[in-house]
């Protein structure tokens, strides 16, 4: 028995030194877990539990971004499957074997898989065991894992040191029956690596998670066979490369020692390496030694020994140099040298400045990114940048970088002479470098558009394509005329299969004049002839003529208005809808905007003329009494569509973002929406809201803060003096006094005001009051339907400018928005969602790889019937062949010498706020900005906008049209070729380019002879 025994504790002790059984085991069971990457999403998957590591990476979220990103329209197109001792391992809460990486980072790839951008973390990290300083991994080893490195058995396990084990079970045990002093960690490097990296919150709190840890380190030990020895050097430098070591404003999470010294104490990686590998005696030398041993310190406690706990770690430290000294890891002379210098790690130098960041050069990468953090439900780019995925983009960086540098060239006077952008229309004598070009280019995909370029010259992080609310002018007038013709098409469906009798019984209000001009065209053709298809109706529609006479005053939005045409000549012409957009013509289409909302106005039933003739007709009554309940129901659903989710500061900005503001305005709106408020607070309301011009005297104050109470006025009287709808201010008013209330809780709350808002004009005595009250709502129902058409469109904000100036862009846009419009009469009245990511890589080379891509798009729908997108893209055509555009016609032409059509809309915007004399003499204009934009197609396959923008009272020097950025397409359009065609035949065609363009020309040249890259898109031509 005792022979037994006896040989019981040898194999016991030798098991100890050697691992020999350890190894035979553990390396056996390795090898059955495996896992292989197969198309499709898998169910022999295992995702890790939120942990730093798992979660930095984002692996412990895989689940949540798929969850995500399918109802974005992406599926899993192929995952990782695990062995079925993966799976069972895994589920007994080992943590999952392989070989961790120890620096990735979000990278994002172009539509030819050209790097766009490239984050990496841990930033400065050791490549391989010779490149550690041994001073260094010496230090480590004593203080961690002395026998780590023991060469003497190749097999040992190193994820446990039994001695230091032993002694910190002892000691556990000790300190639980008598208290006392914290007892000392038995933890390896391997097992420390397990608890920081996937243990919850990188601590050990129960012996289950001990026990996690030395099995999970035990296993990973043995990947590489029973043969530890490579596998234990790795550790050091596992350790040495993503210790964590807390975070810092700034940066963020610090992990491994080479960012730990560029963090806290401002060094160099390359200078720390060459410090330590020479004499360390020396005082320099001897410092960054002692600073990187602090950060092999400060690992216990990171946050407390970094921050406040400066003078603990400096003692620590200390105390350390001369334990080292004592055993011999360091000479007495670096001891000695080492303990005169003194530690500064988060007062000292910090993080080092970085390079001043371009943003124009980072604006598709950030446009990408920012995409990408939406479909992943995270905000934070910070997190984004951590995560280990890889994506591509349907950017083209070739076309990018190219268009983004003749953007940036513009800026200098001579290259913008150059370019042909002086001269009448151009920049005249404005500055060039105060002007911001913005561009935007998407190719038409089979399920959704392709972004393929977006940027600008706007060194700021704000993106002008789709981050700024600007006055782009007529570009309106292309909305306006699609949501002309779709009426034409909703007129057809009406009445196009009446016959002349049927059609004779129709009753429409007069002032309905599309309705009446559809019946009558329908009249002259008899349904039994044929010739009633919707496309001839729609060119019909495009040869109706309006006056361009300015003359004319026009009662909208709530007062009388007057508009002027760009062109005099103009003011005199009868011309055709087709002839007044190839012009731009202004009058034509406020008046055709008329007749859109006077359609809208006169559909609802008892809409109508007489009406308003006759004070004693019941449908008054019934009118209000319908309108009041019904429509005051479909009010408030919209008006909670503009409002919900918005609180405070932003509620009040989404109310006043379309009103005009005047004192009476603003006074209604600040009594009705804070009746308790104080004067002090009434006045800095008016103060902030006004133009500096237009300052209110104190005493003025007093009376409108007096004059507008809440209890003075109705709440139908304070919507009309405010010309803002009563329920949409008496809806923000509940709102800001009931947050988060709900749609049905405002709807039941709302009954006695919604027969409020209109009981006054059954009272009164003025029928030309009432009149004037109705005609209004009624305008603000009908802008109410053209803003949902607007909106079906791609229009970006939630309510319009209830004025026929919007169709002159009074109700601003933005670039992208404008050209998501395009897209959709480039897709033939589809609207497709615009797609940015084409595919993502979660996990590359991980149990937990997973490959994401589109699926079947389910987010088209159609807006517009084909024949309706087929005459705008008709009419568009003609703006750039023979209209204001005429600048591109021959702006793109192909290596066979033909040219691609071009079709689109031209705008110019002159936002400025005028101050009146009596009498009406302007003594004063504040210039807000100034912009131009062209939105355009370029054949069949290319769509975009082209924006030039200049911002603030600088906008006064420049008077420039759209002119402009039709020009600036032209310069652009070398650059844009190789893309648009991809594989040209004759490569020196490209310099066949307007007057102007020679510079621009020269750069895609040299791009052209550059090793060819494969296509982002098609080999078609675009035509």
């Amino acid at each position: 028995m005792l022979v037994l025994l006896s040989c019981g504790v040898y194999w016991v002790l030798q098991e100890i030194r050697t691992s020999t059984m350890q190894a035979q085991f553990f390396s056996g069971l390795v090898g059955k877990l495996t896992w292989r990457v197969e198309p499709g999403p898998s169910t022999a998957i295992r995702f890790p539990k939120d942990s730093p590591y798992d979660e930095r990476l984002g692996y412990a979220n895989i689940p949540d971004y798929l969850g995500k990103l399918k109802t974005r329209d992406y599926a899993v197109t192929a995952q990782s499957r695990f062995s079925p001792k993966l799976v069972e391992l895994t589920d007994m809460g080992v943590f999952t074997t392989y070989r961790e990486k120890t620096k990735t980072g979000l990278a994002i790839f172009d539509c030819r898989s050209q790097p766009l951008f490239a984050a990496s973390y841990p930033e400065r990290v050791y490549g391989k065991f010779d490149e550690a300083p041994p001073a260094l991994v010496r230090s480590l080893l004593f203080i961690e894992n002395r026998e780590l490195l023991d060469s003497k058995y190749p097999k040992r396990n190193p994820a446990v040191e039994w001695d230091r084990l032993s002694k910190a079970v002892l000691e556990k045990t000790a300190s639980t029956f008598a208290g006392g002093h914290r007892p000392a960690g038995g933890s390896t490097l391997a097992t420390q690596i397990e608890k920081y990296r996937h243990s919850p919150e990188g601590r050990t709190s129960t012996l289950k998670d001990k026990l996690q840890q030395m099995v999970s380190a035990s296993l990973r030990a043995y990947q590489q066979g029973e043969d530890t020895s490579a596998v234990r050097h790795q550790i050091v430098i596992d350790y040495l490369n993503t210790v964590p070591l807390s975070a810092k404003p700034g940066y963020g999470e610090v992990n491994g020692i080479g960012d730990g010294m560029w963090v806290w104490y401002g060094r160099d990686f390359a200078q720390v390496n060459h410090l330590l590998a020479g004499k360390l005696d020396q005082p320099e030398n001897a410092l960054v030694f002692k600073e990187a041993l602090s950060l092999m310190i400060a690992q216990r406690r990171p946050s407390y020994y970094l921050g406040d706990g400066t003078a603990d770690l400096e003692a620590l430290a200390n105390s350390h140099l001369r334990l080292l000294a004592q055993e011999g890891v360091i000479t007495p002379a670096v001891r000695d040298a080492a303990l005169k210098q003194q530690l500064h790690p988060s007062a000292g130098s910090g993080v080092q400045a970085a390079p001043a960041m371009t943003y124009v050069t980072r604006k598709a990468s950030n446009a990408v990114r920012t995409h990408l953090a939406s479909l992943l439900g995270d905000n934070r780019l910070y997190n984004l940048d951590r995560l280990d995925l890889s994506v591509v983009s349907t950017l083209d960086a070739r076309a990018q970088k190219a268009v983004t540098q003749v953007l940036r060239d513009l800026r200098d006077p001579d290259m913008a002479k150059a370019a042909g952008l002086t001269g009448k229309g151009m920049l005249g004598n404005g500055d060039p470098a105060h002007v911001v070009y913005s561009f935007t280019l998407l190719e038409k995909g089979e399920q959704a558009n392709l972004l393929r370029l977006q940027t600008d010259n706007f060194d700021q992080p704000l993106d002008i394509n789709e981050g700024a609310k600007l006055d782009l002018g007529s570009t309106a007038k292309l909305r306006t005329l699609v949501t002309y013709l779709d009426i034409m098409d909703q007129l057809h469906t009406r009445y196009g299969g009446m016959d002349t009798a049927a059609l004779n019984k129709v009753v429409v209000d007069p002032q309905d004049k599309l309705s009446q001009w559809a019946i009558d065209y329908f009249k002259a053709l008899p349904i039994d002839q044929g010739g009633r298809e919707l496309t001839p109706m729609l060119n019909a529609a495009m040869e109706r003529k309006y006056s361009g006479n300015p003359g004319e005053g026009f009662f909208t939005g709530g007062g009388l208005h007057h508009f002027g045409n760009f062109s005099k000549e103009d003011n005199s012409k009868i011309l055709t809808v087709t002839e007044a957009l190839r012009h731009s013509t202004n009058l034509v289409f406020v008046r055709l905007m008329r007749d859109v909302a006077k359609f809208y106005m006169f559909q609802s039933p008892g809409s109508s003329a007489s009406l308003l003739q006759d004070a004693d007709d019941p449908r008054r009554a019934g009118y209000l009494a319908r309108f009041a309940d019904k429509e005051g129901r479909e009010f408030l659903n919209r008006f909670y569509v503009k409002y919900k989710g918005k609180q405070g500061d932003a509620l009040e900005k989404t109310l006043l973002a379309n009103i005009r503001g005047t004192p009476v305005r603003l006074a209604v709106i600040h009594r009705t929406l804070y009746p308790a408020a104080t004067q002090e607070q009434f006045a800095a309301f008016l103060k902030d809201n006004l133009p500096s011009q237009n300052e209110v005297p104190p005493e003025r104050v007093a009376k409108l803060y007096e004059q507008y109470a809440i209890d003075k006025w109705s709440l139908a009287d304070r919507g009309y003096l405010a010309s803002v709808h009563p329920l949409e201010m008496w809806m923000a008013a509940y709102m800001l006094t009931h947050p988060g209330a709900t749609l049905s809780e405002m709807t039941a709350a709302s009954e006695q005001q919604r027969q409020e808002v209109y009981q006054w004009l059954f009272k009164t005595h003025h029928k030309h009051a009432q009149d004037k009250r109705i005609v209004g709502l009624l305008e603000m129902e009908g802008f109410m339907k053209i803003h949902a058409q607007w909106k079906k469109m791609g229009y970006p904000f939630d309510s319009l400018v209830p004025s026929y100036a919007t169709t002159l862009g009074a109700s601003a846009d933005r670039p992208a928005a404008l050209a998501e419009l395009m897209g959709i009469i480039v897709n033939g009245g589809i609207r497709k969602p615009t797609r940015r990511i084409s595919a993502l890589h979660f996990a590359a080379g991980t149990p937990y790889d997973t490959q994401v891509a589109p699926g079947k798009s389910t987010l088209s729908e159609r807006v517009l019937s084909p024949e309706v997108a087929r005459v705008v893209a008709d009419a568009i055509r003609g703006v750039v062949s023979d209209g204001t555009a005429k600048r591109a016609r021959m702006a793109f032409v192909q290596s066979d010498g033909s040219v691609i059509p071009v079709g689109g809309k031209t705008g110019t915007g002159d936002q400025r706020f005028d101050i009146f004399a009596p009498g009406g003499r302007l003594i004063e204009s504040r210039y807000v900005n100034r912009s131009a934009t062209f939105v355009f197609n370029i054949g069949e396959r290319f769509f975009g906008s082209m924006t030039a923008y200049v911002r603030g009272p600088e906008s006064k020097n420049y008077d420039f049209t759209s002119a402009l950025p039709v020009q600036l397409l032209t310069v652009l359009a070398p650059s844009l070729m190789p893309l648009i065609e991809p594989n040209p035949v004759k490569p020196a065609t490209l310099q066949n380019v307007a007057a102007g363009t020679a510079a621009a020309a020269a750069g895609t040249a040299a791009a052209a002879a550059a090793a060819p890259l494969p296509p982002c898109g098609g080999t078609g031509n675009g035509g």
